[in-house]
């Protein structure tokens, strides 16, 4: 996800922030970001909240001297701890004897910095604390664009009216932020600094978010779903009464069309009212018009939002996103299919007659063009050279992205049931409009070497590389089971030990370290193996599962936004963590090992596990379907016994037998 057109992509000198050595604390719409010092110090550094720094700089010395930083551990989503050495002070020797702790805290308008001073020497410590602390006003888009301002350590108040409140609890007796501190052996002292932006309203969090928690024999499933509900929940915001995921921090720390659906699709194991407010708030601010300066078009689903003060190379409310409409309606069915009451679903079926008309509305395949005022490419590979030819040339548009025809495809085919669950007309109409997509795709995408095309370029060629895209196909239905098991081929060669490459190794243009051209992104990896494990490619589904795990447990189970597709894996250095849909990459794992098909409306819940278990045995508690939690265990070769589950609904193998019942399950 790249928010800048292609030639602002990066800054003329090259100087992008990189992120990936920060320690991130995030409650949305605020994100702290500082290196394992804890000391903020330029780049990226900072507090910010709703898309604008609230802190820059946040230097702690003592007596002049910052401290020696030795270990920092994140405690939560919102919260780490960082410890750090003064040797020149205490006792005489090797051994420290004085430390200082800070234990941070963001907050939704902001954040909280503790600092404890612990002196265990045998003397009395004599000693000036001191914050140097100062703010820029900056917009994240500045910041990522390497041209944030000057800091300013006074008059907390930049001239737009944003307004920053600083409180130190006990308040500096040496200045106001400086202490003259006297600690007695096998003492400490404690300050805590509070920083609340001031001039936006306040925010709600909500209820507890989930109770999901997995037991398996591959324990590092355990940690990467507890990590996974973490984050998401540390990413959810409001929008009224509406509450969505962000997409990510801390670049995409706002509503998105793409980002935010996704996240709520692959997260619906969490519940469904993630999904449920996602939708009504971009249906607030679906498309009515015709606008090239923000690309909005009628029945158009909105790419990002942010706030006007926060706005930099885009428009605050931007619609440059060829899929985000298709994914709209597949999201609202499959959120139906989970549970959402039929009163939410209701008002949004107008939503989805305008997208549909929308998709409709292309002529052939559904195609974006740029122009020119925004980015250059609508997918989700949106940087401006992620989309390329096998030779390395750049596709040049309009272009027809496969995975645009698949999620198309999908909505037409959602939509015909959801019109008919709720007696309104027109599903023979969408029904008809799907098979024809699908005739036409299957004589214009595939490639002579047996596989689907990255796109069709401005003159109906192929777009040729081997790319990750053809993944989101898979489950949609548009592929036959041939063509599918094509498909699953490809994907294989396109895997690296830990997740799914962009593009292969093959294409000229490849770069493990690239944005979009062999990089591996979890999310991307995650809707593949949702695919597979749909259409039925276990063997494929399970080595993906494995590959997931992997990469977790080399990011301590956050995962980021992206990685290198090398054998290591590298960082990218820019890359967001946490991101929503990376990390619901986790429940979306437990979709696939338990190859769990929802179907509330009609009153069945289905499963295929994953046979034999990639993770060995394992046990699921609070996987929310309706109103109720799934309690389910599977053994290792794939045996499943379903332990508790919502009352009404039926639980059937794939194959159409019933579920095994355990003991302690209700009565379904």
């Amino acid at each position: 996800m790249s928010d800048l057109p292609p030639a602002l992509n990066r800054n003329p000198n090259g100087s992008q922030p990189f992120l990936h050595e920060h320690v991130t604390c995030v409650a949305a719409p605020a994100t702290w970001l500082s290196r394992p010092s804890g000391q903020l110090t330029g780049g990226a550094d900072g507090l910010y909240v709703n898309d604008r720094r609230v802190v820059s700089r946040l230097v702690v010395t003592v007596d002049g001297v910052q401290p020696v930083p030795v270990t920092v551990h994140r405690t939560g989503a919102a919260s780490a701890r960082f410890a750090a050495v003064l040797p020149g002070l205490g006792d005489d020797g090797p051994d420290p004897t004085v430390t200082l702790s800070r234990r941070r805290l963001a907050e939704p308008l902001g954040g909280t910095e503790t600092i404890t001073l612990t002196n265990v020497s045998h003397t009395t410590l004599t000693v000036e604390v001191a914050v140097d602390a100062a703010t820029d006003f900056a917009s994240v888009g500045a910041v990522k664009d390497g041209a944030a301002g000057a800091a300013v350590s006074d008059g907390w108040r930049a001239a737009d009216g944003m307004a920053v409140a600083v409180e130190a609890t006990p308040p500096g007796d040496a200045g106001p932020l400086r202490w003259r501190v006297t600690v007695p052996p096998r003492g400490e002292w404690s300050a805590e600094l509070r920083f609340t932006r001031t001039d936006v309203p306040q925010v709600a969090r909500g209820k507890r978010f989930s109770t999901l928690r997995v037991a398996a024999a591959d324990r590092r499933l355990d940690a990467l779903i507890r990590a996974s509900v973490q984050d998401l929940d540390a990413l959810r915001r409001t929008d009224g009464e509406d509450v969505y995921y962000t997409a990510g921090s801390p670049w995409y720390l706002t509503l998105f069309g793409r980002d935010s659906l996704w996240s709520a699709r692959l997260g619906l194991p969490l519940g469904h009212e993630v999904a449920a407010g996602t939708l009504r708030a971009l249906a607030k601010r679906q498309g009515v018009r015709s606008d090239p300066d923000t690309d909005e078009e009628p029945g158009k689903i909105p790419h990002e939002i942010r706030p006007p003060d926060a706005a930099y190379h885009l428009p605050p409310v931007y619609y440059g996103t060829v899929d985000a409409t298709a994914l709209f309606v597949s999201t609202l069915a499959d959120a139906y299919r989970w549970g959402m009451p039929r009163a939410t679903v209701e008002p949004l079926l107008s939503n989805v007659e305008r997208a549909l008309e929308w998709l409709a509305g292309h002529d052939g395949f559904i195609a974006y063009r740029s122009s020119g005022k925004g980015l250059t490419n609508h997918g989700w590979k949106d940087s401006g050279d992620g989309i390329q030819h096998a030779d390395g040339r750049l596709a040049t548009g309009p272009l027809a992205l496969s995975e645009a025809q698949a999620y198309a495809y999908r909505a037409a085919v959602d939509a015909a049931w959801l019109l008919e669950s709720f007696g309104r007309e027109g599903a023979g109409r969408w029904r008809a409009w799907a098979a024809d997509l699908a005739k036409r795709f299957r004589a214009a995408f595939w490639c002579r070497g047996g596989y689907p095309a990255i796109a069709l370029d401005g003159t109906g060629q192929q777009v040729d590389s081997i790319a990750s895209n053809m993944g989101h196909l898979l489950g949609t239905g548009l592929l036959d089971a041939g063509e599918s098991t094509a498909v699953a081929g490809k994907l294989a060669e396109l895997r690296s030990p830990f997740g799914i490459r962009t593009v292969a190794p093959s294409s000229a243009g490849y770069n493990a370290l690239s944005y979009h051209l062999g990089s591996v992104w979890p999310h991307d990896t995650a809707i593949a193996l949702l695919g597979l494990a749909r259409d039925g490619h276990a063997a494929e589904a399970a080595a993906v599962v494995r590959a997931l795990l992997d990469a977790g447990e080399r990011f301590d189970f956050r995962l980021p936004e992206l990685f290198g597709g090398d054998d290591l894996p590298t960082p990218y250095p820019a890359s967001c963590r946490p991101q929503a849909w990376a990390a619901a990459a986790g429940p979306a794992i437990l979709t696939a090992l338990l190859g769990l098909a929802a179907d509330v409306p009609n009153g069945r819940i289905t499963f295929a596990p994953l046979a034999p278990s990639p993770v060995g045995a394992f046990r699921v508690r609070g996987l929310k379907i309706a109103d109720g939690e799934l309690d389910v265990s599977v053994d290792a070769s794939g045996g499943l016994t379903i332990h508790n589950g919502p009352v009404g609904v039926l639980f059937r193998l794939a194959d159409g037998s019933p579920a095994r019942i355990g003991p302690a399950a209700s009565a379904a």
